[in-house]
């Protein structure tokens, strides 16, 4: 699972908005998929630039990962780097593109859990949601300490 950070559920929920309104999605296009529009986010190279560096190598987001070598010197897998530098694994990425991560879909209402992974309303609920995971995965580790002089006792 994703090292949960600030900067990452941001990256996450801005990919969400504005694939919310896009006319744009396409799940065939390396650049305009459900990886597409957070790697936008991330590595700040538009949906063509994206695309291109994807095409020097074979399949799509899942296989990329699949192949992916940090030190390959493929523009893809230095994307894929910059990606995974802000907090995402391979895994969170194979999840997203076909949106099925456990942990996300546990959180979805029963009648919503069967998402399918080329329409677009579905990556965004995903995303959303796992935002939230996110979020609420950095909440737990937020630790309040009050001087005991500001305590107050409720009796």
């Amino acid at each position: 699972m994703a090292r949960a950070n600030l900067e990452l559920v941001d990256y996450i929920r801005r990919a969400a908005n504005k694939l919310a309104e896009s006319p744009n999605y396409q799940w065939g296009h390396m650049g305009s998929c459900n990886c597409g529009f957070l790697a936008q986010e991330i590595t700040k190279l538009t949906k063509a630039e994206i695309h291109q560096r994807a095409m020097a190598r074979r399949g799509d987001w899942h296989d990329q990962l699949n192949d992916y070598c940090p030190t390959s010197g493929l523009p893809i897998d230095d994307a894929i780097s910059e990606m995974l530098n802000a907090g995402l694994d391979t895994q969170d990425l194979q999840h997203l593109e076909r949106l099925s991560d456990p942990k996300v879909l546990a959180l979805l209402p029963k009648e919503k859990r069967y998402l399918k992974q080329n329409l677009r309303d579905d990556v965004v609920l995903y995303m959303k949601t796992w935002a939230n995971l996110l979020e609420d995965a950095l909440l737990e580790k937020v630790e309040l300490k009050i001087p005991e002089e500001e305590a107050v006792s409720i009796s």
